[in-house]
C-alpha cells in the first residue's frame, strides 16, 4: 500500500511541544498541532526530510563552497523542515516547518499543515 494525498490544506497551524525545542530554526517534529480548533497529537512520525536549497536572489548571495555546506544543514531563513506524521485518531499529515521569516515582528518562521494522506491500494 503507498501513501497518496486525499486533501490539500496548506494553512498555518500552531504547534506544541512537551519540552521546548533547543534550537529555534530547526525545532523538530512538534508533540501536537492545532487545525481549526482541534488538536492533533502525533503519534508516530513516519517520515521526515529537509530542504535547505536557495532559491532566487538567494541562491547567489553565497560563495558556492559555503553554499555546499548550508545546503546541507541549512542556514538562518532558509528552507523547510517537512514531517510526515500519524496521529492519535489514525489520520496521516504532512506537515512543515517553514524558517523564513514571515515578518520583522515575526522572526522565528511558522509551521504549515500541508497535506492529509490515506493508504491506498
Amino acid at each position: 500500500m503507498e501513501l497518496k494525498p486525499v486533501h490539500f490544506i496548506g494553512q498555518p497551524v500552531q504547534v506544541e511541544y512537551d519540552e521546548p525545542p533547543v534550537l529555534e530554526k530547526k525545532p523538530g517534529c512538534p508533540d501536537r498541532f492545532i487545525y481549526l480548533g482541534q488538536v492533533y497529537t502525533v503519534q508516530a512520525i513516519l517520515s521526515e526530510w529537509h530542504d535547505y536549497h536557495r532559491r532566487g536572489r538567494m541562491s547567489r548571495n553565497m560563495r558556492p563552497e559555503h553554499a555546499a555546506v548550508a545546503e546541507r544543514r541549512g542556514s538562518w531563513g532558509v528552507g523547510q523542515d517537512y514531517y510526515c506524521v500519524r496521529t492519535q485518531n489514525d489520520q496521516i499529515f504532512d506537515l512543515y516547518y517553514d524558517r523564513a521569516p514571515g515578518s520583522v515582528d515575526q522572526r522565528k518562521g511558522g509551521w504549515f499543515l500541508d497535506k492529509e494522506l490515506a493508504y491506498i491500494d
